[in-house]
């Protein structure tokens, strides 16, 4: 844990969306027994109560000058597609991100950091439903729609609604790593974090059980054995059914192949052992139930859009997003 927590200032503005706006408050101001994970301050352009689209308010800690030491600037959002935010806030954006802190745009929040100039010949990300009227409006932008967020030179902007947690644990993870992200997305009752190159429209994580009792007790095994070469006759032997009626069984439970559950679940350890050691290819491979690394490789690429070996430079236990 940080001796010195790093300073997160999140942006209020009128008639804000208070989901949009809960969404970073809740994962910047979690507390876990091992302690706060970061300051979280609450700053708006004149520091005054601000209303937000329906039945709250919000008291800010403070004006702009907050985010002056601030390490990320979050803004939850945006209004107006159509309003220019107001210069006072565009200047304090550009100035947190030339003395290096990480400006995070959520959602239309990817518009605030446009009009004040920050994502001009970057890549970026916004909500599917504005990406005719953001490419219109900022043509020097690269629009990515279909990443859930978007990192490139400390400025990581989101796409709609849940994505915004994704950033938000995305950047929890950088700092922290990924056990201490997936604390904090249990105790918000959500999956870990997804990672931002896949799509926006997008399948939910496996969930770890289901509401078959005896399949449930095949995963365990299986999560156990993953080292290991698995047939369907061989598991339909050990749960005591046919083949055909094994398949259909686990499907009807998981919502997919055995197949495929085990590919992404070798996905997901390979993922775990990259970041969390520095075992070589080839032995996460075998620990990881992949017959190659070639296998591996291929999987993984296919899955995350980058090679195992970037995953660990990105992910890795030395990695920190504070190195920029």
């Amino acid at each position: 844990m940080h001796t010195k927590l790093p300073v997160v200032a999140l942006v209020a503005y009128p008639s804000f969306s208070p989901f949009h706006f809960s969404v970073p408050y809740m994962v910047f101001g979690s507390e876990l027994p091992e302690g706060r994970l970061f300051d979280l301050k609450i700053v708006s352009s004149d520091a005054q109560p601000l209303a937000a689209e329906r039945a709250l308010s919000v008291q800010p800690d403070g004006g702009l000058d907050l985010m002056e030491t601030a390490d990320i600037v979050v803004v939850p959002g945006w209004h107006d597609l159509d309003a220019r935010p107001d210069k006072a806030l565009m200047h304090a954006l550009v100035r947190a991100h030339a003395r290096g802190a990480h400006i995070v745009g959520l959602c239309y929040g990817a518009y605030v950091l446009a009009y004040a100039g920050l994502l001009d010949g970057k890549g970026a990300s916004t909500h599917w439903m504005a990406e005719k009227d953001f490419c219109v409006r900022f043509p020097r932008v690269r629009l990515d729609m279909n990443a859930l967020y978007v990192d490139e030179d400390r400025l990581i902007t989101s796409a709609g609604t849940g994505a915004g947690l994704d950033c938000c644990l995305y950047i929890v993870r950088a700092y922290y790593g990924p056990k201490i992200a997936n604390k904090v997305a249990r105790t918000m009752v959500i999956p870990p974090h997804r990672e931002g190159g896949q799509a926006q429209f997008i399948e939910h994580p496996m969930a770890e059980s289901t509401q078959d009792s005896q399949v449930n007790r095949l995963l365990d095994y299986l999560r156990e054995n993953l080292g290991e070469q698995h047939s369907i006759d061989e598991l339909a032997a050990r749960a005591a059914t046919s083949r055909r009626t094994f398949t259909r069984r686990f499907h009807k439970a998981t919502g997919m192949t055995v197949g495929d559950w085990l590919i992404n679940e070798r996905l997901q350890r390979t993922r775990e052992l990259l970041e969390t050691t520095s075992m070589p290819i080839e032995k996460v491979s075998e620990l990881a139930g992949f017959q190659t690394p070639l296998s591996l490789r291929q999987h993984f690429k296919k899955r995350f859009q980058v090679s195992p070996r970037d995953w660990r430079k990105s992910f890795g236990q030395s990695t920190s997003i504070e190195s920029g």
